[in-house]
C-alpha cells in the first residue's frame, strides 16, 4: 500500500524475487511529471532525491546501518532499472561547507576516520580556488565523492517501467481498511477494501503509505503516530550566474540547505523544516537567504517556480517506522526526510521478513 519510491520500489524488489505483487495507490492512475511543478506533490515527487549515506555524522545504529546498506544497493539498482525510455543515474559527489570551526573539526575528524570512504576534507584555501563563487562560510569544507542525489521523478518513472515488466498487478485507487482473515492460523490472511469498493484477499501487507498510514494501523489497534513536516523548495533562474556550472559538485550543502544546479542557469534550493501542512513564506524567504550565507550574486535571481511537500515523521520512535506489526502486516513508513536514500535497504528488510517467514 503506498506508491511513493519506497512502496514502488519494495514492489519491484518482491516481483523480481519470485512473489506475486498487488500494488495499491490512487497515484498510480496518473503519469509522473518531467518537473515538479507539473502537479500536486506527494513525499516522493516532492523530493530532492539526496543521497547523504556515507557523510552520516553516526558510525553505529540503526540509521547508519540502513544508510550504508541502501548506498551498497544503490549502484545495482540503477544499473538494473537505467532503459534508454526511462534513463537513470547516480549523480555525484556532495560537499558540504562547514558553517564554524567546530563543524569543520567535525567534518575533518569524520573523513579522516573513514578512510576509503570517499570522503576527504577540504580546506578553505582550496575550497576558494575551486569555486570562488560558492557560499563561503570561511571554514572549509567535506567533499563525499559516493555521495550526491538521484533524480525522484526518473526513479518513479524507471520504477513504474519495473512494475510492468515484472507484471505487478495495480491497483489505482486508496486502501481504506484492512480486515484480518482466518486469524485462528499462525499466518493470517488479509482482505484490503478500497474507495471503490473493491476488495481483494492477500497473504501478506506492506504499509508505505507515509502519512496515511496512521488510519489503515488504528482500525487494526496499532498506534504508530505520525506528523507531518513540511518542505519547500524554491527554483531559481540565475540573471547574473557565476560561470559554468561544471566545478559544482551534483549537492552542495550549506547551513542544512541543499543547492542543486538544474537546467541552464538554474538553481534548486531546498529544503525548509516546517511543522504541519501549511507552508511559511519567511521559513521560504529565510532558506533563499542561506541563513545569511548567500553569495553576492544571489542577490539577483528570478523565482522560476517554487514546490512543497509533507515528510512523514514518527512520533516518539526513531525513522523509518520498520516492524512486523503482527503476522503477514508489515509496516516500511515514517522515512521523514529519507525516503528515497534508504528506499533499498528498506526493499530488502520487507523482502527478508517475508521469506523468512516462509521458511518458518
Amino acid at each position: 500500500i503506498g506508491a511513493g519510491v519506497t512502496g514502488t520500489g519494495t514492489a519491484w524488489q518482491l516481483a523480481k524475487r519470485g512473489h506475486s505483487v498487488l500494488l495499491a495507490d490512487p497515484s498510480l492512475a496518473t503519469p509522473i511529471p518531467d518537473t515538479p511543478a507539473d502537479r500536486h506533490l506527494n513525499g516522493s515527487t516532492a523530493s530532492l532525491g539526496v543521497l547523504m549515506g556515507h557523510a552520516f555524522r553516526r558510525s553505529s545504529g540503526r540509521a547508519w546501518r540502513l544508510r550504508q546498506r541502501s548506498m551498497a544497493l544503490w549502484p545495482a539498482w540503477v544499473e538494473q532499472l537505467n532503459h534508454p525510455e526511462s534513463p537513470l543515474a547516480l549523480e555525484t559527489p556532495l560537499i558540504q561547507l562547514a558553517g564554524s570551526a567546530e563543524e569543520a573539526q567535525r567534518l575533518n575528524q569524520l573523513a579522516s576516520a573513514r578512510p576509503g570512504s570517499g570522503l576527504q576534507f577540504i580546506d578553505n584555501t582550496r575550497l576558494q580556488k575551486a569555486d570562488p563563487a560558492w557560499p563561503q562560510v570561511g571554514h572549509g569544507a567535506m567533499l563525499s565523492e559516493r555521495d550526491g542525489r538521484i533524480d525522484p521523478l526518473r526513479l518513479l518513472k524507471a520504477l513504474r517501467r519495473g512494475l510492468t515488466e515484472q507484471n505487478i498487478a495495480c491497483l489505482a485507487t486508496a486502501v481504506v481498511e484492512l480486515q484480518r482473515l482466518n486469524s485462528g492460523n499462525r499466518q493470517r490472511r488479509w482482505r484490503i477494501k478500497t474507495t471503490d469498493g473493491t476488495c481483494e484477499d492477500v497473504d501478506r501487507v506492506v504499509i508505505c503509505s507515509a502519512l496515511g498510514s496512521n488510519a489503515l494501523l488504528q482500525n487494526l489497534g496499532h498506534q504508530r503516530p505520525m506528523e507531518p513536516v513540511l518542505g519547500q523548495v524554491l527554483e531559481l533562474q540565475l540573471n547574473n550566474p557565476p560561470g559554468q556550472w561544471t566545478a559544482w559538485p551534483a549537492v552542495l550543502t550549506c547551513g542544512g540547505i541543499n543547492l542543486i544546479p538544474h537546467g541552464q542557469d538554474r538553481l534548486w534550493i531546498g529544503a525548509t523544516l516546517e511543522p504541519g501542512t501549511t507552508a511559511d513564506h519567511a521559513a521560504a524567504d529565510t532558506m533563499k537567504r542561506l541563513n545569511d550565507l548567500a553569495p553576492t550574486w544571489f542577490e539577483d535571481t528570478t523565482l522560476a517556480g517554487q514546490w512543497s511537500g509533507l515528510r512523514a515523521r514518527p512520533i516518539e520512535r526513531p525513522a523509518p517506522l520498520l516492524e512486523e506489526l503482527e503476522p503477514g502486516l508489515l509496516l516500511a513508513s515514517g522515512h521523514y526526510r529519507n525516503g528515497v536514500l534508504l528506499t533499498p535497504a528498506t526493499a530488502e528488510w520487507v523482502c527478508e521478513q517475508i521469506e523468512n517467514a516462509q521458511m518458518s
